[in-house]
């Protein structure tokens, strides 16, 4: 390599350093943003069904893959796929699971798929009653297949949340619930809705511990 080619390839480097340091440097911190949101009281749940929030694990980005299938595939380790299901139907594969920490066997089967559950992080009556009634039901569709809102997890703490906001659920990993709250607040933002008064103060005691918790990108 000449050394005018190095020079090139070393400011290349600097330059998308610098890039990198923005962004990080732009993402703003969990604690920021729940200021910007608006607090009021619970709407009633009247008119809230859940194909309120259109068909159920449906393939909104167009990849070929339902979501319940991407996020299966982005969260599990150790995947096997269905036969002759195009790396699409995940069968098989291991979850960490962030509530828990526990590992947990995924067995795709009647009795067997629910010990690892998709959750939306937010829930849907939750976003329902907290603003997401005003939304087209576009939206409210994207919201429902949003990676950002979405995680594997037990099966059984899903269950346990049902449809609670960070006042009357958090995750039993006391050491994920900074980041479990970062991500209730970027859903919420990002999607205009807005937070109780018992659960700005639920995530502002929890971001108390992680005062620069960012928020997740996307």
């Amino acid at each position: 390599m000449s050394r005018w080619e190095i020079r090139i390839a070393l400011l290349l480097t600097i330059c998308l350093s610098g890039i990198a340091d923005s962004a990080v440097a732009a993402q703003p911190t969990a604690a920021s943003v729940v200021s910007l949101l608006p607090v009021k009281g619970r709407a009633p749940k009247t008119g809230y069904a859940r194909d309120q929030f259109g068909t159920a694990w449906k393939d909104v980005d167009r990849n070929g893959c339902d979501t319940r299938n991407d996020i299966l595939y982005r969260d599990l380790v150790s995947i096997a796929y269905k036969v002759s299901a195009a790396d699409c139907v995940v069968q098989s594969g291991i979850l960490l699971d962030p509530y828990s920490g526990e590992a947990i066997d995924f067995l795709r089967g009647v009795a067997t798929s629910g010990e690892v559950q998709i959750d939306h992080v937010v829930a849907l009556s939750n976003a329902w009653q907290t603003g997401a009634f005003k939304l087209s039901i576009e939206r409210r569709t994207a919201f429902a297949n949003d990676p950002l809102n979405l995680l594997a997890v037990k099966g059984r703490l899903n269950s346990q949340k049902s449809d609670g906001d960070a006042a009357t659920w958090l995750p039993p990993k006391k050491d994920y619930r900074c980041t479990y709250v970062a991500r209730q607040v970027a859903v919420k933002y990002k999607y205009g809705l807005w937070l109780t008064s018992a659960e700005k103060a639920a995530i502002l005691k929890i971001l108390e511990s992680c005062p620069k918790q960012l928020i997740p990108a996307g």
